[in-house]
């Protein structure tokens, strides 16, 4: 897909679908208003997505979303390569999920070529606010990604993860 069409067909409606749905309040009958408004222009998505406001998609032809995703005020999401997030994913308030990362040319990163890898996020997993998702990282399914942190590597399933960089801090036991 050209630039000029991925623009037309799903950048600019999820950016005015966000931008017209903001001034509503964050509870429950909206946040599902505002994600059936985005559906049609995410790569795919699942019944039941939860959109808070303030939220910015780049790119949303490359996000694909799982079934019964809550994704929280001020989110924002970089998918300069694709974004899988599973079924039944919670995003907490003010998460970066980025995909593409700036390197290093001369003496600058501005104009350093850019880096993409895809991120995989499994199913029924958490992050809670302020989490930072790096391009590369797999989140297993069932894990909890604590406050505050920046996952750089990959979390296995059904752990808690946190801090800076992101580790796994215990692993949960099945219930």
């Amino acid at each position: 897909m050209n630039k000029v069409s991925r623009l037309i067909r799903h950048d600019w409606p999820a950016h005015f679908v966000c931008v017209f749905t903001n001034w509503l309040p964050d509870n429950v009958p909206f946040l599902r208003l505002r994600g059936a408004g985005l559906r049609p222009f995410l790569g795919s998505c699942g019944k039941n997505l939860r959109v808070g406001r303030n939220v910015t998609f780049y790119n949303p032809s490359q996000i694909f979303l799982g079934n019964d995703v809550f994704v929280a005020y001020g989110c924002w999401f970089m998918a300069g390569e694709k974004i899988r997030i599973g079924d039944e994913v919670m995003i907490g308030p003010y998460c970066v999920v980025s995909s593409s990362e700036h390197t290093r040319q001369g003496r600058s990163f501005r104009y350093g070529v850019q880096k993409s890898a895809p991120i995989v996020i499994g199913d029924g997993s958490w992050l809670a606010a302020h989490i930072t998702v790096t391009a590369g990282v797999t989140i297993g399914s069932g894990a909890l990604v604590a406050a505050g942190a920046v996952v750089s590597c990959d979390v296995p399933d059904n752990v808690m993860a946190g801090g800076v960089p992101a580790r796994v801090i215990r692993q949960f036991t099945a219930v």
